[in-house]
């Protein structure tokens, strides 16, 4: 019997952003299928950022488009967006005032009719949210009373609390401690597991690689590698993006892919796109792999 691939939950097609003369994203595509945890990696500055924002409909393309569960983001109105998507940003926005409670309940009001106040059960999935992201006890202080790292699972919360089937991640672990950053991202797996579909922008390539089904490889606006962990974080390729040279091997205990970082690799300039299966530079960056491996290619 053939197994009928998942459908495409979120797609960027060939966008391109640009302010005044500086060109933030160039052409660049993503396909996240639905049960899938698509990662963005790539050095500081690389757009991992900006294209999370475009896909999400904060930043508007200057060319292509972004679809959302067949539809065009462009056309829907914001409401209708965050009823089936959820970002959650690298930079919190200003909160001061609201308690913890208050701000992930905020994540119903998508689903709430005009002039309709949160009933008993967007509380159930609030306190839920909360539970998960075990920000519970911070319930009634108020967000300037966190760590950076308690905000940031604070604002984790929020997303859940939406309910969406398509959740953005602009660097979920940033300022978390190592614990916290494997909870939040086994919690992020498990979602994806059960349905969820992710595309987390990831500064760790190690984690990147343990958790994430495919990989995206960004720099300079512009999509170098994609693929599975296995096709992308080749040492070659990881030169070409960040510039250091690097051991790429099987961790004995998790089995996923680890990444030691050996020192600068001595090259000069802006990396370039990294040579495809032939050697040659195709100008298009490497697509490693198919475009929809099965859910689980590339993570054990």
């Amino acid at each position: 019997m053939t197994r009928l691939a998942p459908p495409t939950a979120l797609q960027a097609d060939d966008l391109s952003l640009r302010v005044e003369a500086q060109s933030l994203l160039e052409r660049v595509n993503v396909n996240a299928d639905q049960g899938q945890l698509v990662g963005v990696i790539g050095p500081n500055g690389a757009g991992k950022s900006t294209l999370l924002r475009a896909m999400a409909g904060v930043l508007r393309p200057c060319e292509g488009g972004v679809w959302l569960e067949g539809a065009d983001l462009a056309s829907l109105s914001a409401k209708q967006a965050a009823a089936k998507l959820a970002l959650v940003p690298q930079l919190a926005p200003y909160t001061h005032g609201f308690t913890v409670r208050e701000l992930v309940i905020m994540g119903r009001y998508p689903h709430l009719g005009r002039f309709q106040i949160e009933g008993p059960a967007d509380d159930d999935i609030a306190r839920e949210a909360m539970r998960l992201t075990e920000t519970e006890e911070f319930e009634e202080r108020t967000l300037d009373t966190l760590s950076g790292g308690e905000r940031q699972r604070v604002f984790v919360s929020r997303a859940l609390a939406q309910q969406p089937r398509v959740l953005l991640l602009d660097e979920p672990t940033a300022n978390l401690d190592v614990l916290h950053k494997l909870r939040v991202l086994d919690l992020v797996r498990r979602l994806v597991d059960e349905g969820l579909t992710a595309v987390a922008a990831i500064h760790d390539l190690s984690m990147a690689a343990r958790y994430c089904d495919r990989l995206i490889l960004l720099a300079s606006g512009r999509v170098l590698a994609e693929g599975t962990p296995e096709e992308v974080l080749a040492p070659e390729i990881i030169e070409s993006a960040f510039g250091v040279e690097s051991a790429v091997y099987r961790d004995p205990v998790t089995g996923s892919l680890a990444i030691s970082v050996i020192g600068p690799s001595g090259r000069n300039g802006a990396p370039t796109p990294a040579a495809g299966a032939n050697g040659q530079n195709d100008g298009e960056g490497v697509r490693a792999g198919a475009i929809a491996p099965s859910a689980n290619a590339g993570r054990t």
